[in-house]
């Protein structure tokens, strides 16, 4: 039997039908896959880009120690008066002051101040060991002046910093350091003659450091670092890591071959990155990776680094395949709908079928601010697929949404401090360095109160990392209830915080403010029903009598919190008011 032309065309437009739904679900996955494809390369490499920014900040924070410590009087005296002081008291001071600054910084495996004269003779000398911070004494100190770090840092101009190549400790000694992977951080130490008589060192924990800017990853993501001719320094495999060392090779360029892009003395300047996919021999082990070259900007270094995070591809793709599903389903779905109603729906089928087909163009092409014209309030077939199309694209956009709450979330986490809530160093730094300049440009003054909480060791040792944390959180919470809103209150590491006062030109009304501080943060904070009495010491240093750049009135506001502290703690003390501008700072 013939079939007339009404079948055949139902028939035809059925087959139309078919076609244009597998077409338009097709379409419509291939796309969504790839834009969230795109999505999840691009979430990796944000992550890459905020874990080499926090890198670069780790080893600003350590040059900014160094620098610290080299630019103290009591260094440069250390040095000039070394052989006249009796044995049993020189160097005490600078060893407290090392132990403060191994206590702040974890991932420092040791501290050191090294003479340039008798071959390098360790003059003061804090480890890291198993047992805790231990002193090492003039019968165990070493001569160090045949290490490039030693030499090389000796050649460098006053101010800068030496940053060494990373690689496994071998020096003999080096009690928690040793044979554990470590980079030395150093500047030189001046006289006012322009000679260099000694250095700061720092032994940075390459392994904990990284351990600790990872710490918020999930756990689907692998890290990698190599150094600038693509050496592994950290990798998922222990055995890939530092093989150099053993007299080996394992190279990321050979494990990604695209990064050769990143490797070598032929790079351009500045941060470079890329996604890439590594080869394998099963889809199963695909793994997509985002790197970054991170340069050392302002730091004497022969190489930088290449960080990067790795992600299973199957993971990549997860919500692609759930969308693959779905969608295939909604072909199926529209696929039997089509035949049977394809003889009395000819004439309405193209309408809707165009309108859909325009929509998921323009949302495959970029349209997804929007919601796209869809036909959803029809109660057919074209209904139900607008409806679902409307979903996919919902969730696709809820998806962008969430990748950038999540950039959002890691911009936060790089300038503001995880416990408290409060601006981090590198925040307040930039904060103050704006203050500064507009302060210079106006011919304004402003106000630096470095504060040192006092007995906050006690409670912390006593009732724990639980109380001291509680106790942080109260005393940030107070010092913030006592400022203005243009001013800024930073933690910048174990129990200090520091202060900026836009626009404080009274010294009096810096005083009040400052006592107010004192007097409110002496208040016993309450924890499980204790009464807990900390207290703090505040050092004030103004702009610009005190110091005219940020190293300078933050150094003079340090020091004036020693002197508050050495005076019996709960004190304020004013840089510009110390009797003796010489005076050494101790950790009481």
């Amino acid at each position: 039997m013939k079939l007339g032309i009404v079948w055949r065309t139902g028939i035809a437009l059925a087959l139309v039908g078919v076609l244009a739904s597998g077409l338009t679900g097709y379409y419509g996955f291939t796309e969504s896959r790839a834009l969230l494809q795109s999505a999840a390369e691009q979430r990796l490499l944000t992550a890459t880009r905020v874990l080499a920014r926090q890198l670069s900040v780790g080893l600003d924070n350590a040059s900014r120690d160094v620098l610290m410590v080299a630019q103290h009087p009591g260094t440069l005296g250390l040095l000039q008066t070394w052989e006249s002081q009796t044995p049993n008291s020189r160097g005490s001071t600078m060893a407290a002051l090392f132990d403060t600054i191994l206590h702040t910084h974890p991932e420092y495996f040791q501290m050191r101040l090294i003479a340039a004269a008798d071959h390098g003779a360790e003059r003061v000398r804090v480890d890291r060991s198993d047992e805790g911070l231990l002193r090492v004494f003039e019968e165990d100190l070493q001569e160090k002046g045949h290490y490039p770090y030693v030499m090389e840092t000796l050649r460098l101009p006053a101010g800068a910093v030496y940053v060494s190549r990373a690689s496994i400790n071998h020096e003999m000694g080096a009690h928690a350091g040793r044979h554990s992977p470590s980079l030395q951080v150093a500047t030189p130490v001046y006289d006012a003659q322009q000679q260099a008589l000694g250095l700061i060192v720092v032994n940075i924990d390459l392994a904990r450091l990284f351990k600790q800017l990872a710490a918020d990853l999930p756990d689907t993501l692998s890290l990698y670092l190599s150094n600038s001719q693509g050496d592994f320094l950290i990798h998922p495999d222990p055995k890939q890591a530092f093989a150099f060392d053993r007299g080996q090779r394992a190279l990321v360029q050979d494990a990604f071959p695209d990064t050769r892009k990143l490797i070598g003395d032929h790079v351009e300047d500045g941060p470079q990155q890329l996604v890439t996919l590594q080869a394998t021999d099963t889809p199963e082990q695909a793994l997509v990776a985002a790197f970054v070259r991170q340069p050392l900007v302002g730091l004497h270094n022969d190489e930088g680094f290449v960080i990067g995070l790795g992600q299973p591809l199957r993971s990549v793709l997860a919500d692609a395949d759930q969308l693959g599903r779905t969608s295939l389903r909604i072909v199926l779905a529209f696929s039997a709908l089509a035949i049977v109603l394809a003889a009395l729906l000819a004439r309405r089928l193209s309408k809707p079928l165009h309108q859909l087909l325009r929509a998921l163009r323009e949302f495959g092409q970029g349209a997804h601010d929007a919601p796209l014209p869809l036909p959803v309030t029809r109660h057919d077939e074209f209904g139900i697929l607008a409806r679902a199309m409307a979903e996919m694209q919902t969730q696709i956009r809820g998806q962008f949404a969430s990748l950038e709450l999540k950039q959002q979330e890691l911009d936060r986490l790089a300038s503001h401090d995880t416990l408290t809530g409060l601006p981090n160093r590198r925040l307040f730094m930039d904060r103050l360095t704006q203050a500064m300049a507009r302060a210079r440009r106006s011919h304004n003054q402003l106000a630096v109160l470095f504060i040192d909480l006092d007995n906050f060791k006690d409670i912390n040792d006593t009732l724990g990392h639980e109380a001291g944390d509680d106790v942080l959180n109260t005393m940030g919470q107070r010092m913030s209830a006592l400022v203005r809103e243009v001013d800024t209150v930073a933690r910048i590491g174990g129990d200090e915080f520091i202060i900026l006062l836009d626009g404080a030109d009274n010294q009096a009304e810096i005083t009040q403010i400052a006592q107010r501080m004192v007097d409110t943060l002496q208040r016993p904070v309450t924890y499980r029903g204790q009464q807990l009495n900390c207290g703090a010491s505040i050092g004030i240093g103004c702009f610009p009598q005190d110091g005219e750049d940020i190293t300078s009135l933050i150094a003079a506001a340090d020091q004036a919190m020693y002197v508050a502290k050495q005076s019996g703690r709960n004190q304020l003390r004013f840089a510009s008011a110390l009797a003796d501008s010489s005076q050494v700072r101790s950790d009481p």
